[in-house]
């Protein structure tokens, strides 16, 4: 992406989805509300909050809704399954829209069939991918790619050309590639998905990193999310050839509040608040964590998809994560 698209792309993008005037090289970092504080939040099960809710009580505008996924075919459906129009997701949407607020929407994740391995054709996939993006008007779009779809280099090429298309079929539309990483930064198959994205000229607005599920860092959580996203720098920056501002404005990290997947690992508030001080530092493009479902203390039992595992408020990440302004 050329180095200019770090402000006319998801660094200019407003709440209301229109484009802010000029902005500077380093902007001050803006209120909650904007595109580049964007929680996910899962509709389909992990006994899901009213997303406004959420927003009255955070400040929290925008939501990363998952997932897209495969219906069998090559063809798009929330979990697989519900309807893009006429269920329970398009009057959440609407819900959102009405307060004021607005949604990027995330395909993949870890479980389930994949458009990307799904569909045969980077064409084929970018047309399930406009489905999604013409049932909503997406202004933003999250590739969340994971398992067999990022181990796959024949998917990982379909992705970035199929994302390239929809770059180019919608002018402005703000995308997203989030995948995993080690504490020190993608893996060799992440910085193979970034380069991949580069020689084919794709224009990614953001390539985001979940720092957790690591078995084993040094260090507390915050800090090896910090290392990572260093690491996730040098990678876009070597693969794009971007100055190291400009890197910066072309990564983003969605975080696990709580207990995450593995054992003895925890991220905490003030982890959260160390990510926090690194984007507002560096004028990262996102700042994201999974999910708003868990953040809330467990009750007896507890369900790992509904609440954080750990002592808490309700929404104290949330909270966090909606004081970042870009």
């Amino acid at each position: 992406m050329a180095a200019v698209t770090a402000l006319s792309g998801a660094a200019a993008l407003t709440l209301a989805g229109e484009p802010s005037a000029q902005a500077s090289p380093a902007p001050a970092a803006r209120a909650s509300g904007t595109i580049h504080a964007a929680p996910y939040e899962y509709l389909g099960w992990g006994s899901p909050q009213k997303p406004t809710d959420v927003m009255a009580a955070t400040g929290v505008k925008w939501f990363t809704l998952a997932f897209i996924l495969s219906d069998g075919g090559c063809n798009p459906a929330w979990d697989g399954s519900r309807p893009l129009k006429g269920g329970s997701d398009e009057s959440a949407v609407k819900s959102i829209r009405g307060a004021g607020g607005d949604i990027v929407v995330s395909v993949g994740g870890w479980s389930g069939a994949k458009l990307g391995e799904k569909c045969s054709s980077a064409a084929a996939l970018a047309g399930a991918y406009q489905k999604v993006i013409d049932a909503y008007k997406l202004k933003a779009f999250d590739i969340d790619i994971e398992d067999t779809e990022f181990s796959n280099a024949t998917v990982r090429q379909r992705v970035v050309d199929a994302l390239k298309i929809v770059k180019q079929k919608n002018p402005g539309i703000v995308t997203y590639v989030t995948m995993g990483t080690t504490p020190s930064g993608p893996d060799a198959t992440g910085k193979d998905l970034i380069k991949r994205g580069a020689a084919a000229g794709l224009a990614n607005d953001a390539w985001v990193i979940m720092p957790f599920d690591f078995g084993g860092h040094s260090g507390t959580m915050g800090q090896a999310s910090v290392s990572a996203m260093e690491g996730l720098k040098n990678a876009v920056k070597s693969a794009y050839g971007y100055s190291d501002a400009d890197a910066y404005k072309h990564i983003g990290v969605s975080s696990m509040n709580g207990k995450t997947d593995v054992a003895g690992e925890t991220v905490t508030t003030a982890d959260f608040k160390t990510i926090l001080a690194y984007a507002k530092q560096h004028h990262i493009a996102r700042y994201s964590f999974w999910s708003v479902n868990r953040d809330r203390a467990c009750g007896s039992g507890g369900d790992a998809d509904a609440c954080s595992g750990v002592a808490q408020s309700p929404y104290d990440f949330t909270k966090i994560v909606a004081q970042y302004g870009g």
